[in-house]
């Protein structure tokens, strides 16, 4: 089964968690429900049949112990046509989202989510209901020599349980090259966790890899297991490596020569069962640099290193991209095809793409709402010097109108989606807004 065919039910107490949701699903599926208490699940459920429900583990204030959504779990399993369930958690229960996925959960996601991460589970959820599940979960597409080679070693490395340091540029797709190993590996059928190791405060990276015990420090108060547990017997991915601190450095060599992790707070080590995957941007000369990164981690990670080649290295695979992406948003999107103007195809063939395969996916979705004409414009996609360039204004406002002080806030909010290219938590910042307030923004508007 397709997104776009699917019948969804979100399941969460929280209205901005529902409401994001709504928001990103509206004109991918055919149908997305809400349902803030469980306890409306059974009458739900006697007239609608959800292909897949993304599940919150906690309704009631103050409960932390997942024992809500793991009975919602049961409940949905005994269905005679059983939907996928995606869990969503936060940072601190990733163990109890993990325990979700051994009782039959499909995956789950952490809140704030990714919006292509949750997506990406979807569609795979989905797959996997339909009877697809042998179709690999994140093909690296493109028939250029480059990506056969990449498909190869992966191939040949997926099975061995060797550490791997995948190299590449952002938006070329290093965390699809991580996947594909974890899939083509006899871990597959355990988590697949991945750790944006730039994203994390330096004050926070212990407790978030190694975990905690309550008490541990001010304000630990409560347990939290660290991604190292939560991805036992599975794969670990350290997305953008080359960002960890020095002294955090020294702490990640310790665990991974002696295979075994302490939480902040407890008397005991925990053995640990995962595979290492690394990612970094970082070039050679660079990470190859004491200062940066220490020699003796960098070959506890490298055993294996994989090059992922940047779109330009490429060209040959542009055009089945394009292809495809654009496919892919008019069919969310209900938008009709269009054919590439004359002169187009070249054009996005010679572009370098600097954010490489992110940036060319973004394009398509912009080019597959944009396009007006009986075809689509290199202005249409963004690129080139004839592409409009949008900047969210802030003109004066006093004595309007309120109809015209809510089509000026509209008109911003459509500028600053088109500059962040449809990232929600970029257009936030954009417009000095907190996700959740610009999620009810564009409700209120209809965008």
């Amino acid at each position: 089964m397709t997104v776009s065919d699917a019948h969804i039910l979100v399941l969460d107490d929280d209205p901005d968690v529902a409401c994001a949701v709504q928001l990103l699903l509206r004109r991918r599926v055919r149908r997305v429900d809400t349902l803030a208490d469980p306890a409306e699940l059974d009458g739900y459920l006697r007239d609608a049949a959800p292909d897949a429900v993304l599940l919150d583990l906690n309704f009631r204030p103050g409960r932390t112990d997942g024992a809500e959504g793991m009975d919602v779990l049961r409940r949905l399993q005994a269905q005679a046509r059983p939907a996928a369930v995606i869990v969503m958690t936060a940072h601190a229960q990733v163990a109890l989202a993990v325990e979700a996925m051994k009782r039959g959960a499909s995956d789950f996601i952490t809140k704030p989510w990714d919006n292509d991460r949750l997506l990406e589970a979807l569609t795979d959820a989905l797959a996997r209901q339909g009877g697809a599940a042998s179709t690999p979960r994140h093909p690296l597409m493109g028939g250029s020599a480059a990506m056969r080679k990449l498909r190869a070693l992966i191939e040949h490395v997926a099975p061995t349980e060797a550490n791997v340091l995948v190299l590449g540029e952002n938006g070329a797709g290093k965390e699809l090259v991580a996947r594909a190993l974890h899939d083509a590996s006899r871990r597959a059928g355990r988590p697949f966790l991945a750790v944006d190791m730039g994203s994390l405060p330096e004050a926070t990276i212990e407790s978030e890899l190694f975990g905690h015990r309550r008490g541990a420090f001010t304000d630990a108060r409560e347990g939290r297991t660290g991604r190292f547990v939560a991805a036992e017997g599975g794969t670990l991915f350290l997305d953008e490596i080359g960002n960890l601190p020095l002294p955090s450095q020294a702490k990640l060599l310790t665990v991974l020569e002696r295979r075994e992790v302490t939480p902040l707070g407890a008397d005991r080590p925990h053995a640990i069962d995962v595979r290492i995957v690394s990612a970094t941007n970082l070039d050679a000369a660079r990470l190859r640099d004491p200062a940066v990164f220490r020699p003796d981690l960098l070959y506890r990670l490298n055993t294996i290193v994989i090059e992922v080649p940047p779109l330009r290295a490429r060209r040959d695979d542009i055009p089945a991209l394009l292809d495809h992406f654009l496919t892919e948003y008019r069919r969310q999107y209900g938008r009709p095809h269009a054919p590439l103007a004359p002169g187009v195809l070249d054009a996005l063939v010679a572009h370098d793409w600097p954010g490489n395969v992110r940036e060319l996916r973004h394009a398509c979705e912009r080019a597959a709402i944009l396009a007006r004409g009986a075809d689509c414009t290199l202005a249409d996609f963004g690129v080139g010097h004839d592409a409009p360039v949008s900047h969210p204004a802030a003109p004066s406002t006093v004595g309007l109108p309120l109809r015209q002080l809510g089509a000026m806030e509209k008109d911003a909010i459509g500028a600053a989606l088109a500059q962040a290219r449809g990232n929600i938590s970029e257009a936030a910042r954009l417009l000095g807004l907190s996700r959740a307030a610009l999620y009810r923004k564009l409700e209120k508007h209809g965008l």
